[in-house]
């Protein structure tokens, strides 16, 4: 089970690079517990696929599409995924980068929690407040 619920995850970043939201919602169960801890305009709870989608829409907004988020090592234990990746972005002409660690939980074949922690959480909240 581990093994498939890492492949889950990996195809749902593969697909946001992509663009393919569908498919990210596609494994993203519909009541899906989305995380983002700051204090940033990005920051707080979002439930469910239509405010998921309003933090994909507001995090390419603010990066004027840039945001990357690329894969570095998948750790799976049972319902647990545990992504190492580093994010990136560029804003009003200044460059962010920073490792982050994704931890999901998968249950019978569909993400329902999310939760993000950042590398430098005051370094990223100012990034994503700078005009």
């Amino acid at each position: 089970m581990s093994e498939h619920n890492a492949t889950l995850v990996r195809d749902a970043y593969e697909a946001f690079a992509r663009g393919d939201i569908p498919t990210v919602l596609g494994i993203l169960d519909p009541a899906i517990i989305w995380h983002i801890p700051g204090r940033s305009p990005l920051s707080g709870d979002y439930k469910g696929h239509d405010e998921v989608l309003g933090f994909f829409a507001t995090s390419m907004e603010r990066s004027a599409g840039t945001l990357r988020v690329d894969v570095d090592d998948i750790i799976a234990n049972g319902e647990r995924v545990v992504v190492l990746s580093t994010v990136s972005a560029v804003r009003n002409g200044r460059s962010w980068s920073s490792p982050e660690v994704h931890v999901w939980r998968v249950v019978d074949g569909t993400a329902v929690e999310f939760r993000e922690f950042q590398g430098d959480q005051q370094s990223e909240d100012e990034f994503w407040l700078s005009s």
